[in-house]
């Protein structure tokens, strides 16, 4: 994994990363509360043949010939998975979002094309993975993966096949301890229904996404927690339930997000015509603003009309005291620059090249996840609730700016410098200031422990804003205030899953 997009801290955070075995394997994670299916028997599992059954024996002798015969590729992958196949698929993710985090470059013409979803291998490739598109990737994954497990949990405790090293001595146990039943096998779950959905969002990588989830397969019968009947169960489980997913991604408004230019002009103008300075765009040639419909797409834990009852009042007006006095806080603060703000600006940037910022606080969610011990269907828990809580303050986020469409603190001043690039969207509210707060709500109600440290996050994350220049004191106050009210919603919904009980 290329570790130069990300802060040097967290990755090396994540290398070291060596969970312990899984501190209970949930037996009841089949009657959680589920989020996009109705039931688990929506996605039928029939019943696996007996332990006595010929050919299971048969399964058995075939996992002890691939035992005997591993090689040292088999195993160094068989260590890799067995740290966990949702901590392990979503530093995939965090890495194929950072590769595909580069805008499209401008024609001779001036113009900026488009990346095409049916034609991803034109350029510019498919996807534009911005801070938008990925966190609303996240979030389908997460989801995606948390729903399946669920699913296989029902059945694994219905069925209750032991793995195969309970069933024959022969068969080694390889990797953490478990008595989790072995059909339908979560690996093959995970496996199938990430897949399904990275090559969905991701179709440029789909050759390391099934090259990934095959190993993913692989390590699952090598480990002796797995037949071949267990995996073929589990992997069309896994594709069932992402066809679920996908069919709601579908319809969700993403594909409308971009506008045209006719809408595009409107914004200006409804803004111009209420006696405020509209954003426009600072490069050159203008590039057009990133998603102004994003604040349409359907959220997770809320409604549209929550969206718009969350939505933020109005930020300071761009010809009012307040707002010069706030423009000359951001000049005095860009022109006063210590080293250690300039290094959190940095540090936060979470610009072109890398995860996004909701990809930031899936960093920082990932060691608490792994010390936990967390089985996979908690692990996936969690994830999906940080990611639903981080694509719903895109939503409110995008919403907001596009409501008002408020001219960053460069195009009101020139003479201010910013130290990172300038985003090229609207000011208010601030991004990060939204992802922060409704991330921090949900990880601190998850790790209480580490509620502290999750706020301190929050904060310097937000402040990294003014320190870069390229906000303003009201767009991260009123950012902040925001994101934890959005967070609140998957909090609420958390506390009521059934997965505390």
């Amino acid at each position: 994994m290329r570790i130069s997009s990300i802060p040097v801290a967290l990755a090396l955070a994540l290398v070291a990363l060596e969970p312990p075995a899984a501190a209970a394997d949930d037996p009841n994670a089949g009657s959680w509360r589920l989020i996009v299916l109705t039931s688990p028997t929506q996605v039928a599992v029939p019943p696996p043949a007996p332990v006595s059954d010929a050919a299971y024996q048969s399964e058995l002798a075939a996992v002890k010939l691939a035992q005997s015969q591993m090689t040292d590729a088999q195993r160094k992958s068989l260590e890799y998975w067995s740290k966990g196949g949702i901590l392990r698929w979503n530093e995939i993710l965090l890495e194929l979002v950072a590769k595909a985090n580069l805008p499209p470059a401008p024609t001779e013409s001036g113009t900026y094309p488009f990346p095409d979803p049916n034609n991803p291998f034109a350029e510019p490739t498919f996807p534009f993975a911005n801070p938008p598109y990925a966190a609303r990737a996240y979030a389908y994954v997460s989801v995606a993966q948390y729903e399946a497990l669920k699913v296989a949990w029902h059945y694994k405790y219905l069925y209750n096949r032991p793995a195969p090293a309970r069933v024959d001595p022969g068969v080694q146990s390889i990797g953490p301890a478990s008595d989790l039943p072995a059909y339908p096998s979560e690996a093959a779950v995970i496996s199938g229904v990430t897949t399904a959905m990275l090559q969905l969002l991701f179709p440029t990588d789909v050759e390391l996404v099934t090259l990934k989830a095959g190993e993913q397969r692989q390590a699952a019968l090598l480990s002796g927690r797995a037949t071949a009947s267990d995996v073929a169960a589990g992997l069309a489980l896994g594709q069932a339930v992402a066809n679920i997913i996908i069919t709601r991604a579908r319809g969700d408004g993403m594909g409308a997000a971009a506008g045209n230019a006719a809408i595009w002009q409107a914004l200006a103008d409804q803004t111009a015509a209420r006696g405020e300075i509209p954003w426009r765009s600072l490069e050159s040639p203008p590039r057009p603003p990133m998603l102004p419909l994003f604040g349409r797409v359907t959220p997770w834990m809320m409604t549209t009309a929550d969206i718009v009852a969350e939505r933020p009042g109005p930020p300071p007006s761009t010809r009012s005291e307040q707002m010069a006095r706030e423009l000359k806080e951001v000049k005095d603060t860009a022109q006063k620059l210590t080293r250690s703000q300039l290094a959190i600006a940095f540090k936060w940037a979470d610009g072109l090249g890398t995860p996004t910022p909701p990809g930031h606080w899936n960093f920082i969610a990932a060691p608490h996840i792994v010390a936990a011990g967390f089985s996979e269907v908690r692990a996936a828990r969690a994830f999906s609730l940080l990611n639903m809580a981080l694509h719903d303050a895109a939503v409110g986020c995008w919403d907001a700016k596009f409501t008002y469409f408020n001219p960053r603190p460069s195009q009101l001043d020139s003479s201010i410098r910013t130290s990172i690039g300038l985003p090229n969207f609207p000011s208010y509210t601030s991004g990060h200031s939204t992802f922060s707060a409704a991330a921090a709500e949900v990880l601190s109600y998850l790790f209480p422990g580490s509620a502290a440290s999750f706020e301190a996050d929050k904060e310097e994350a937000s402040i990294s804003r003014l320190y870069a220049a390229i906000h303003y004191r009201s767009d991260i106050e009123t950012g902040k205030d925001h994101g934890k009210r959005i967070g609140g919603y998957t909090v609420r919904f958390a506390r009521q899953d059934g997965a505390d009980q």
